[in-house]
């Protein structure tokens, strides 16, 4: 492997949430550490979670502990500065001392942009490009979709709605200190979050293992992960009660949580944002979209990663060679997003045209990102405009 490209012999940190509480009755066992997290608890979430009956569940666990709380469900799409305010009014009003997010990657994003500001003061918006520092208040994690892998990662994404991009804010202080895993949650989640989420997990997972900045930490959690997606979101996507399939698939988006959040996601990531952000399109589902162009472009920077990706799900040998091992990992990617039925920009309803007269805008801020510079094959501005040409 060309340790230049990808891992390099430098020394690495690799972090990761102080606590992980995981299986089937993984709520009550973590809500033991509430009392020790302060005396009353906002908890970030959305309509959805009331109306599925998932929010009762952590009132009751916190009534349990005798732990005070407010709710604040007012995240009603992917996260914007407008919804961290109103989330940050209430946790000031309030008088709450630490943080609970129960939903996907938006209430969790969402948590952790407000404890952003209640540590470091100022809008939303003043962070992009800067790494956040201070310290935030104690943050709970517990996830109902499993593939965002917020809940183990130092980064949430938001967006400045005056500006119409999607802001990748970090900070080690973002890393809940807490993620309960609890697989219960997630059978709610219905086919369309199960098929967008799962493949979000996948892109984590991939990207990470073929990143200019993997290391070998972060390639056990990546390899896992992948393996197992191949394996069980087919099955949490045709059966969604499939409790097996189902922790499976909670595991998987952990473990690509963790893997990205060490190594950094690559090209899909950075192409991604844009889109969702002008056209509306779901973080995971844009990521689908994208994964067959972005890697048919990118293979050839690492063969050997792909490859090895490649024989860890069985659709290789070890007597193909790098690059023929790499071409049946994409194959089998791209056959798994055709099984969860994720459309196309033209058959998601976005207009060529109206497409076309942004990718100037979507392929500056996809390089501002950074994202696509950890790529294994060397990515310029034209190389992404490129490719969001090829998705029509």
């Amino acid at each position: 492997m060309d340790s230049l490209k990808i891992g390099g012999n430098m020394s690495k940190t690799f972090i990761m949430p102080k606590h992980i509480v995981s299986g089937s009755d993984a709520l009550n066992e973590g809500s033991l550490l509430f009392p020790k997290l302060g005396s009353k608890a906002l908890v970030v979430t959305d309509d959805s979670m009331i109306k599925l009956g998932n929010l009762a569940h952590v009132e009751n666990a916190l009534k349990e502990r005798k732990v005070d709380y407010a709710v604040f469900p007012g995240i009603t799409g992917e996260p914007n500065d407008l919804m961290i305010g109103e989330g940050l009014d209430v946790y000031r009003k309030e008088k709450c001392d630490f943080l609970i997010a129960l939903g996907g990657g938006s209430p969790i994003d969402s948590m952790k942009a407000i404890g952003a500001i209640v540590g470091n003061g100022g809008k939303i918006t003043d962070y992009l490009g800067k790494t956040i520092e201070k310290e935030t208040p104690p943050m709970v994690a517990i996830p109902t979709t499993a593939g965002t892998g917020s809940e183990a990662t130092q980064f949430t994404i938001i967006t400045d709605t005056q500006k119409d991009i999607k802001m990748l804010l970090k900070g080690a202080v973002l890393m809940p200190g807490l993620a309960i895993i609890d697989p219960k949650f997630t059978l709610t989640a219905p086919k369309k979050i199960t098929a967008s989420t799962g493949l979000d997990a996948l892109c984590h997972a991939s990207e990470a293992f073929t990143s200019r900045k993997a290391q070998p930490l972060s390639d056990v959690f990546a390899l896992s992960a992948v393996k197992r997606i191949f394996k069980y979101l087919p099955v949490a996507y045709n059966d969604g009660s499939n409790v097996k399939a189902r922790e499976e698939m909670s595991l998987a988006a952990l473990e690509a949580g963790i893997a990205f959040n060490n190594s950094s996601v690559t090209i899909i990531h950075g192409m991604s944002r844009p889109i969702g952000a002008l056209f509306h399109v779901p973080h995971g589902i844009s990521n689908a979209m994208l994964l067959e162009k972005c890697f048919s472009y990118v293979l050839d920077g690492t063969y050997e990663r792909f490859g090895i990706l490649g024989r860890e799900i069985g659709v290789a040998t070890e007597k193909d060679s790098d690059e023929t091992a790499a071409k049946k990992f994409l194959d089998a990617a791209i056959a798994l997003v055709r099984t969860c039925e994720i459309p196309t920009l033209s058959e998601y309803g976005i207009e060529k045209e109206k497409f076309f007269a942004v990718i100037d805008k979507m392929s500056e801020d996809a390089i501002f990102s950074g994202s696509p510079a950890n790529t294994a094959k060397e990515i310029g501005l034209e190389d992404v405009k490129k490719i969001y040409k090829s998705l029509y």
